[in-house]
């Protein structure tokens, strides 16, 4: 590991930046309007437009689409606009609904390209002016209008709204059974409330209908939430060789990259985002998981440095969370809060614009801040998304509350193969293996943490080493 001196200066500077940034951002002052739920980070994996645009614009024959054009082509094959494509769409969509302001279908395309915008840069400010484009979308045409309809399964998807993405999801799917973008949000929608059944069959509808990039992506995360990595790492493998685009390269890559990083291969995963940021620079995602996996290496400044360069592209409070703990492990208290303070202020921000980061909030404060918060936050959750992840946060949330007992049942689910807990994740893991031995179960405890450091010895860099330390003191026993 890296001397943490050697990250001083860096943090220092990081941390006076963060604050200007943070200081640059006003304090939302208005209830946010509408209730979302589930992981923001988990939403559209890859950044995928999960509407199509307008058929008649995919389909004109073009010898040389401009970069309007080129968002529309991606769109209609489930594959991710480039950054400067998706502006170029926006603006024009906005100039067109200023000259034809009764063109539902027009007002549903630049809807679903500031659902786009908005979750691949994390500016959750162009969620409403999204909802405010599906509804005067609506408002023209009220009946039969399936790209409304897929464009507000989109939105409440990219809110972690799961709920209300299942329900404009299948309202749409009923007006129009063999479109497929609503079959994308479905999957993501029922992966979200922890029906992995729905979510299964929701996939089988979709990759009838579809294939490509989104299907891959979507392909992917189900066989990952089964505990099939391998199959999930084959499917994102074979998808990036055929990708058409390096934007489409990069999400696939940098899928690919979290998978063999959560499998404990720091190298591999290393390789694989250099190579998503290689194809495309503005991929934020890849950009945080090299930092991750270079963290994971003991390569603390190279990571605290690609960190700043994810959150330079996209300021998500789950970035600075991961950031804020580097720090914290290397000693680095006011760097760490700098991070913290922002990661408050981005997230009440979202909230602001309808976005629920329920999970990283409640992570952040069962570590960070007030245990009975994070409890209170991440039980209104589960009654919203029982899923494994929502089962883990808040066992661990009721563990630093002091409630072991209750912490128990709800991170065996996390883990237990019989019910939910397929994915190896060694976060899960660890969290159980403390509990248990809390609890003095030895046995079980010794267990869990040494799965925990077999499935990724790096998982955390605050966690990871309190691992071992919690394992020698087991196996002395």
């Amino acid at each position: 590991m890296e001397n943490s001196m050697a990250v001083v200066d860096a943090a220092a500077a990081d941390a006076a930046s963060v604050d200007a940034r943070a200081r640059g951002r006003p304090r939302p002052d208005r209830r946010r309007t509408l209730r979302a739920c589930g992981v923001a980070g988990c939403v559209v994996v890859g950044g995928i437009l999960l509407v199509t645009q307008h058929h008649e614009d995919a389909s004109r024959p073009s010898a040389s689409p401009g970069p309007a054009g080129r968002a529309v082509i991606a769109a209609s094959v489930g594959a991710p606009a480039s950054l400067p494509d998706l502006a170029a769409l926006i603006r024009e969509r906005e100039a067109q609904v200023r000259g034809n302001p009764r063109n539902d279908r027009t007002w549903a395309a630049l809807g679903a390209a500031y659902v786009e915008r908005g979750t691949r840069t994390a500016d959750s400010a162009f969620y409403p002016k999204a909802e405010r484009a599906l509804r005067s979308s609506l408002s023209v045409r009220p009946r039969g209008n399936v790209n409304a309809l897929d464009g507000l399964a989109a939105l409440a998807a990219a809110r972690g709204d799961w709920r209300d993405a299942r329900k404009w999801g299948a309202a749409s799917v009923e007006l129009a059974p063999d479109r497929w973008p609503a079959r994308a949000v479905l999957v993501d929608a029922y992966q979200g409330l922890g029906d992995h059944k729905a979510a299964g069959k929701s996939l089988d509808e979709l990759s009838r209908l579809a294939k490509g990039t989104a299907v891959a992506l979507r392909t992917a995360a189900v066989y990952r939430d089964r505990g099939w990595r391998e199959d999930a790492a084959a499917v994102l493998s074979d998808a990036a060789a055929r990708a058409a685009t390096p934007t489409e390269r990069a999400a696939l890559l940098s899928r690919g990259g979290e998978l063999a990083w959560e499998r404990g291969e720091p190298q591999d995963a290393l390789r694989r985002f250099r190579a998503a940021v290689a194809a495309d620079p503005r991929c934020p995602a890849a950009l945080a998981g090299q930092a991750r996996a270079l963290a994971s290496l003991g390569r603390t400044v190279e990571a605290a440095r690609v960190y700043r360069q994810a959150l330079a592209q996209r300021p998500s409070p789950e970035y600075a969370l991961e950031l804020g703990e580097l720090y914290e492990s290397l000693h680095l208290a006011g760097p760490a809060r700098a991070q913290y303070d922002t990661l408050r202020i981005w997230a009440a921000a979202r909230g602001a614009n309808g976005v629920d980061d329920a999970l990283v909030l409640g992570r952040f404060e069962a570590d960070h801040g007030d245990a009975r918060a994070a409890i209170e936050r991440l039980r209104e959750e589960w009654r919203r998304a029982p899923g494994i992840r929502t089962a883990d946060a808040l066992g661990w949330a009721l563990h630093r509350g002091g409630r072991d007992a209750e912490a128990i049942g709800l991170l065996r689910r996390a883990t237990d193969r019989q019910k939910d807990g397929a994915v190896r994740d060694a976060l899960f893991s660890y969290h159980r293996g403390a509990v248990e031995r809390a609890l003095g179960l030895t046995a079980p405890a010794r267990r869990h943490i040494d799965e925990a450091l077999r499935i990724n010895p790096g998982f955390s860099p605050l966690h990871a080493p309190r691992a071992r330390v919690d394992l020698a003191a087991l196996s002395l026993r």
